[in-house]
C-alpha cells in the first residue's frame, strides 16, 4: 500500500471513533445474557473489553514494537520501497508487451512487505524470481523460496536435509500481491520447505491482459465473445476480481511448481515474454511418494495456502486436484457451494474484515458486518467451513486470533488494521500444521499446546524470540476448535470451543 503516515493516523482516528461508538451505545444490547466465562452482553465490563479489542486491532501499526513503535521500521521501509519499485519498473521495461496495469507496479511500497525482512535472501534462505504464462497467455510473476544449503532449523537447530515438501501460496483479491505474503514463505523456507508465491493475473507484478490470438506477442482477446464457464467477460482474467483468476491461477501455479527439465511447463502464448520453463528449485522438492498420506491417494508432498479469495480458491482446488495433500485457508475456509472437503484443513480466520467494528455490528460476516444487538454469534467462524470438514470426518483446525482483521495475513506498511501478533500466531500454526501433514512430525498434540515461540525479524537481519500464550491470543467472541486423529487410531483429539466462547 502507499507509503503515507497520514493513512495510519486515519486508521487511529477510526479506532478512536469506534471506541467512542462502543461507549455510547450499550443500550443496543438485548437481554443481558453472559457469554461463558465472560461479562454480560452490553454491561460496562463488556463494553470496556470490546473497546480494548478495537484498539488492539491496530496493534501492528501502533502497538509496542509495531511499525510506528520500531525506530528502524520507517528507514528500512524507505530503502526497501525504493529498491523494490526500481526493480519492478526495470522488469516491466524489459517486457513492454506484457503490461501490468496494477497498483502493485505503480504505487511505491505496495509490494514491499515487511522491510525488516529485506536482507533475508542469501542469509537465511534462497529466493528466485520466476515468470510463467497462465492458460490464457498472461505473464504471471512470482518467487520461489528454499532453505540455504546445509542450513539448520532456526527453532530446533537440527540440520535441514532435502529434498523438501512443497507449498504454493495464492494471494488475496482486491490487489493483494505476493510480496505481502513473503513473511510466510520465508518462515516456511527456513524450516525446510520449497515455497512458491505468485501474483494472479491483473494483480501485483502480473500482466493484466490475456494473449488469445491476435498479433504475435501482443495482448489480445475478444471482449464481445461469450464468456467461458466461471468467467465474467469474454476477455479471460479481466477484471482481476473474479474467482476464476484465483482457482485457475492456483492450478497453473501448481503445474509450474512441479515442472522439471524432463517435463517443462508449457507456457502458452509466451511470445515476447521469456518465461521460465522450469521451477529453478525443482531438485529441492521432494517428489517421493508419501507412504503415509492423511487422505488415500493424495501422495504428493504439496500443500496449498490461500488468503481471502485465494482461500476460497484453495478450498475448491483441494477437493479436485489430487496433487494436494493438505490445505491452509487464511480468512476463510469455504464449505458447501461446490467445495468438497477432501484433505486435512487448517483455517485461520478473523474477527474483523477490512474495517474494525464494535460488538453490535458483528452479525453477517466479518467482511460484511450487520447489526447484532445481542452480541456476536460464537459459531460464526465455525460455520464458514470448519463444520463442513468436521462433518466429513477429516482432520480440521480453526484458529481465530483475538483482535484480528482480514489484513492480518498481508504485510502492509502503515495503512490498514491488523493485530500486533496475529501474524506470528498464524505462522506458528501453519508451520506445525505442515510439519504434521507433509513431514509427519509433531503429532496432534503439537498443534494444541498452549505456549509457543516465534522468531520475529529485526532490522539487523536477525530474529528475536517472541513468547506466545495461546488462550489470551484467541478470540473471546468466536470459537476456535479442532478435531484431529490420534497417532495409532482411537478416539479423536477434539475440542469444539477452545476458549469457552459459548459454542
Amino acid at each position: 500500500m502507499p507509503l503515507t503516515v497520514t493513512a495510519s493516523l486515519a486508521g487511529r482516528a477510526a479506532a478512536a471513533l469506534a471506541v467512542a461508538a462502543v461507549a455510547l451505545v450499550p443500550t443496543l444490547a438485548g437481554p443481558a445474557g453472559a457469554a461463558q466465562d465472560g461479562p454480560a452482553t452490553g454491561s460496562p465490563e463488556y463494553v470496556a473489553r470490546d473497546a480494548q479489542n478495537v484498539l488492539d486491532a491496530y496493534g501492528r501499526i501502533t502497538g509496542p514494537g509495531g511499525q510506528l513503535g520500531d525506530p528502524a521500521y520507517l528507514p528500512a521501509l524507505v530503502g526497501a520501497s525504493s529498491a523494490t519499485t526500481a526493480a519492478q519498473l526495470l522488469a516491466q521495461a524489459a517486457a513492454p508487451t506484457r503490461p501490468a496495469l496494477t497498483p502493485g507496479l505503480l504505487v511505491p511500497g505496495w509490494n514491499v512487505g515487511n522491510p525488516l525482512r529485506a536482507g533475508w535472501e542469501g542469509t537465511r534462505g534462497l529466493a528466485r524470481d520466476v515468470a510463467f504464462t497462465n492458460r490464457y497467455g498472461a505473464l504471471l510473476r512470482g518467487t520461489v523460496y528454499r532453505p540455504l544449503p546445509r542450513a539448520r532449523d532456526p527453532y530446533t537447530g537440527a540440520r535441514l536435509r532435502g529434498p523438501f515438501p512443497g507449498v504454493v501460496i495464492t494471494p488475496g483479491s482486491v490487489q493483494g500481491s505476493e510480496g505481502m505474503y513473503r513473511w510466510l514463505a520465508q518462515d516456511l523456507a527456513e524450516r525446510g520447505y520449497v515455497v512458491l508465491t505468485f501474483d494472479v493475473q491483473g494483480q501485483g507484478r502480473s500482466e493484466t491482459f490475456p494473449h488469445l490470438g491476435g498479433p504475435a506477442g501482443l495482448p489480445f482477446c475478444d471482449p464481445l465473445a461469450t464468456p467461458a464457464a466461471g468467467e465474467m467477460t469474454g476477455c479471460p482474467g479481466v477484471p482481476s476480481q473474479q474467482a476464476a483468476n484465483f482457482v485457475l491461477g492456483t492450478e497453473d501455479a501448481i503445474d509450474f511448481f512441479l515442472s522439471t527439465p524432463a517435463r517443462p511447463y508449457p507456457n502458452p502464448a509466451a511470445d515476447g515474454a521469456s518465461p521460465d520453463a522450469v521451477n529453478p528449485y525443482w531438485r529441492s522438492f521432494d517428489r517421493s511418494r508419501d507412504r503415509r498420506p492423511a487422505t488415500p491417494g493424495r501422495t504428493t508432498r504439496l500443500a496449498v495456502i490461500g488468503h481471502s479469495l485465494g482461500a476460497r480458491a484453495v478450498s475448491q482446488v483441494q477437493g479436485t486436484d489430487r496433487r494436494v495433500a493438505t490445505v491452509v485457508a487464511l480468512d476463510k475456509l469455504a464449505g458447501g457451494d461446490g467445495v468438497e472437503p477432501a484433505v486435512p484443513a487448517l483455517a485461520v480466520q478473523s474477527e474483523y474484515g477490512f474495517t474494525v467494528t464494535p460488538w453490535f455490528l458483528s452479525a453477517g460476516s466479518s467482511i460484511a458486518p450487520a447489526p447484532s444487538p445481542d452480541g456476536p454469534d460464537p459459531r460464526r467462524e465455525r460455520q464458514a467451513g470448519y463444520d463442513a470438514w468436521r462433518a466429513a470426518g477429516l482432520d480440521a483446525m480453526l484458529v481465530v486470533p483475538r483482535a484480528s482483521t482480514h489484513l492480518e495475513y498481508t504485510d502492509i506498511p502503515l495503512v490498514l488494521p491488523a493485530s500486533r501478533h496475529g501474524q506470528a500466531l498464524t505462522s506458528v500454526y501453519v508451520q506445525r500444521w505442515l510439519d504434521r501433514y507433509l513431514k509427519h512430525r509433531g503429532g496432534p498434540r503439537a498443534l494444541v499446546r498452549e505456549r509457543f515461540r516465534y522468531l520475529e525479524p529485526t532490522a539487523d537481519g536477525g530474529r528475536r524470540a517472541v513468547l506466545l500464550s495461546r488462550d489470551p491470543m484467541l478470540s473471546f467472541y468466536y470459537c476456535s476448535a479442532y478435531s484431529l486423529a490420534r497417532a495409532g487410531g482411537g478416539s479423536r483429539l477434539a475440542d469444539g470451543d477452545v476458549t469457552d466462547a459459548g459454542c
